[in-house]
């Protein structure tokens, strides 16, 4: 099969073309928006148009959805795939969606339960995988200067959400909406499993809170995108992540070694060791199988899915202590692949167990990796994948 994919820079398109050629398939790539990120939505259809018209395509690829390139494929009349990794996605909400051509793979179940009415039979519940060889390779051939560099007792790789929360932007917002929201983000912190800060915006709250903030996103195309949805997902959704991940790090730190792998600000977190950014490829599958706990406060965007980072650790062989999500034991077993959280005072006493039961943590980590070695890695998804985008 010819593949067109269409590259943005995401940190899982250079394993899902291997995983594509490891399939048997001709992966053609564009790769301009790597390089111009001033490209607007003219010159991709171009681009896309322009490279369809010479070198005919089976197919066109993309990591999340990109309404454009929905439009161009169906005018050519060939199947467009996108495999959504991230949360919120605004685009899916863009009026493309609704175009015969597409093959849409959702990784968050709540998601796909928003999106699927939108093109009942063309978006699927699909969730991801991982790049097992390449992750090991990483690993093997790791200096033994690198594997001390990067071993922890308990480690985060990840942003802290502080420099990305629009949130804060808020202009003197009224008393009563700073109460109200500041009280659905500490109900929401106390609870694991379940996004309820949607369904209790009201709709007065919801015009207040964009009075209140300068250059409330608004998507520039036709869609279905509600503001209700932008606050819940985009605003609400990053702050409490940012809250929550700042409180799981000053906790864990006052008790354990814990480093931290991130850009972000950590002058409030004194006995944090901020060990700056790592880079992914190189640096990140180490980290992971180094560390004798790996973090994951998953982003509150996923509202149940699994995301990356899950996948990431396994393939590396390294211990996931997460919080708890709804789609978790769909696919791993609790205790035996995995540990999940439902507090953060049961996170901390988790930790501690586990740091000092090192045989449990050594096999919950082995049973993990062969979970995502066997089901989980690339060729054996992507295969899945195609024969639902084609089949369709």
């Amino acid at each position: 099969m010819k593949i067109l994919f269409y590259r943005y820079g995401s940190i899982c398109e250079p394993d899902i073309i291997e995983g594509f050629q490891e399939l048997g398939h001709t992966v053609s790539q564009i790769t301009e928006e790597m390089t111009n990120k001033n490209l607007v939505f003219g010159d991709s259809a171009r681009i896309v148009s322009n490279f369809l018209m010479e070198h005919p395509q089976d197919c066109v690829f993309t990591i999340n959805f990109f309404p454009i390139i929905s439009e161009v494929c169906n005018i050519f009349k060939i199947p467009y795939i996108s495999w959504i990794v991230d949360s919120p996605v605004m685009e899916l909400f863009a009026k493309p969606i609704q175009n015969q051509c597409n093959r849409v793979f959702l990784f968050d179940r709540a998601q796909y339960n928003e999106i699927s009415p939108l093109n009942p039979g063309h978006v699927f519940h699909f969730p991801l995988a991982v790049n097992v060889k390449s992750k090991q390779h990483v690993i093997e051939t790791a200096s033994d200067n690198d594997k001390e560099r990067f071993s922890s007792d308990v480690s985060f790789v990840g942003s802290l959400y502080t420099e990305k929360c629009p949130y804060d932007k808020l202009t003197n917002p009224p008393e009563y909406l700073t109460g109200y929201l500041n009280g659905l983000i500490k109900s929401q912190l106390k609870v694991y499993g379940y996004y309820f800060v949607e369904d209790l915006l009201t709709d007065n709250i919801v015009r207040e809170f964009k009075k209140c903030l300068p250059g409330f996103y608004t998507y520039p195309m036709d869609t279905s995108l509600t503001d209700r949805i932008t606050t819940a997902q985009l605003y609400i959704g990053n702050k409490i992540t940012a809250v929550e991940r700042l409180r799981t790090m000053e906790l864990l730190s006052k008790y354990y070694n814990v480093d931290l792998y991130t850009g972000s600000d950590t002058s409030t977190l004194p006995k944090v060791h901020n060990c700056g950014l790592a880079k992914s490829l190189t640096e990140m599958p180490v980290i992971f199988h180094e560390s004798k706990i790996n973090l994951n406060p998953t982003s509150k965007a996923i509202r149940s899915g699994l995301p990356q980072r899950i996948f990431d650790i396994m393939g590396c062989g390294g211990f996931v202590l997460t919080n708890y999500q709804p789609e978790l034991t769909d696919i791993f077993e609790l205790g035996t692949e995995v540990v999940a959280y439902g507090s953060l005072e049961e996170l901390k006493d988790m930790t501690g167990y586990y740091l000092t039961h090192k045989k449990e943590r050594l096999e919950i980590a082995h049973n993990g990796y062969e979970k995502v070695a066997r089901y989980y890695n690339y060729p054996v998804r992507l295969e899945q994948l195609l024969k639902l985008a084609m089949n369709n």
